[in-house]
């Protein structure tokens, strides 16, 4: 799957996601379309590529 994206020179692009997590972490794109629409860098909720532990406790375990 490809991912549109515009780069700070004002071109788009399609990109491979493993692409697109290197230029949202160079600041080389200004924004990305997802299925629930345009993603702005900076103003827009973007997951990080850093694994984090959790150390809340576990709530996906069947009760």
């Amino acid at each position: 799957m490809l991912i549109r994206v515009m780069h700070n020179e004002g071109y788009y692009d399609y990109v491979k996601p493993q692409l697109l997590d290197r230029l949202i972490e160079n600041e080389d794109i200004i924004s990305f379309y997802r299925t629930s629409g345009v993603v702005v860098l900076g103003a827009g909720s973007v997951r990080s590529s850093q694994k984090r532990h959790y150390t809340g406790s576990e709530r996906r375990l069947a009760a």
